[in-house]
């Protein structure tokens, strides 16, 4: 291998992905509506703990995404064009958990513990193992790179079901090798089947909470999408679940990523704030926050703050319900 070209080629990638993200930074975080209510109900209203409030709890990232709580007592988060895992800590504040992270994006923690990341630099999924080593889960399909995996949650077995837009590739078609963006399933046993081919963007993906109803949600689409889980893993049944246009005209973005409280409510992140759905796909509401947010993740011991990452910016709200492991 040439080193030389190799570390020419990292640094031009992590170069475009940190312009690209900046320019998107820019635009959108001042598109976060100031004068238009969001859309609200009394439903939406009881699951918000009484006089609780979006809270800023750290800024000055780049473009954070991909919240998830360790066992131990404290957040993880991903900063992608700094190429950086980051750790909140309650008491000790902000720290950097990982460099050169391979401009990671979702995260979760499979059910040993070990830390699961889906790269877009490296365009796999990778997994910390308990020794601290790092190694590759998947990064291709019948011998094609995979375009670069997004989001990802675990079925009751264990599998890996994840999402693989175009995003972290430069324009967003160099070096692709595969013709869809497609969501995959990656079982205990390492087998990679695609389950889906027909999304546009696919992005946050999660389960219901007896983890028999898949959600997607496609960017491109406006739209959130929930499928059938079968006893062998693959998907049947695809319907729109919800859709998330924005509610005026001065609000931008489209749905990201996602996560399932224990009572079967959606939180998708969106234009202008969190999109909360019950499970029957009827609009709560928007948990609106300051900048236009890129995921979501439950955490603090009871599984009751929704943390929430937000273009430079992490967030968070106390909530009456319980959330769900991803």
């Amino acid at each position: 291998m040439n080193t030389h070209r190799h570390h020419t080629n990292a640094k031009r990638f992590f170069l475009i992905v940190y312009l690209t993200l900046s320019a998107a930074v820019a635009v959108t975080s001042a598109q976060t509506p100031t004068g238009t209510p969001p859309p609200t109900t009394p439903e939406l209203q009881r699951l918000i703990a009484k006089g609780a409030t979006v809270e800023k709890v750290a800024g000055d990232f780049g473009f954070v995404e991909g919240p998830v709580w360790h066992r131990d007592g404290f957040l993880l988060f991903t900063d992608i064009p700094r190429n950086r895992i980051m750790k909140w800590h309650p008491k000790d504040g902000v720290s950097v958990f990982r460099e050169a992270s391979n401009n990671a994006n979702g995260l979760a923690f499979d059910r040993d513990g070990r830390l699961m990341a889906c790269e877009h630099g490296a365009r796999r999924v990778s997994r910390t193992e308990a020794s601290g080593v790092i190694v590759s889960a998947v990064e291709r399909l019948d011998g094609k790179r995979l375009n670069s995996p997004n989001d990802l949650a675990f079925a009751s077995d264990g599998a890996i079901y994840f999402t693989d837009p175009p995003y972290g590739l430069p324009k967003q078609t160099e070096g692709k090798e595969l013709d869809f963006n497609g969501v995959y399933r990656l079982s205990p046993a390492g087998e990679l089947i695609v389950l889906v081919k027909d999304f546009e963007r696919p992005n946050g993906i999660g389960f219901s909470p007896d983890r028999k109803t898949l959600y997607v949600a496609d960017t491109a689409k406006l739209h959130v999408r929930a499928f059938d889980v079968k006893r062998d893993g693959t998907l049947a049944n695809g319907r729109v679940f919800g859709e998330m246009k924005p509610w005026a005209s001065n609000i931008q973005g489209g749905p990201d990523g996602l996560k399932v409280d224990v009572k079967g409510n959606v939180y998708i992140t969106g234009a202008g704030g969190v999109w909360v759905f019950d499970k029957t796909g009827k609009t709560l509401g928007v948990i609106q926050t300051p900048e236009v947010p890129a995921n979501c993740g439950f955490g603090d011991a009871d599984f009751q703050t929704l943390y929430i990452t937000a273009r430079t910016g992490l967030y968070r709200i106390r909530l009456n319900v319980k959330g769900t492991k991803p």
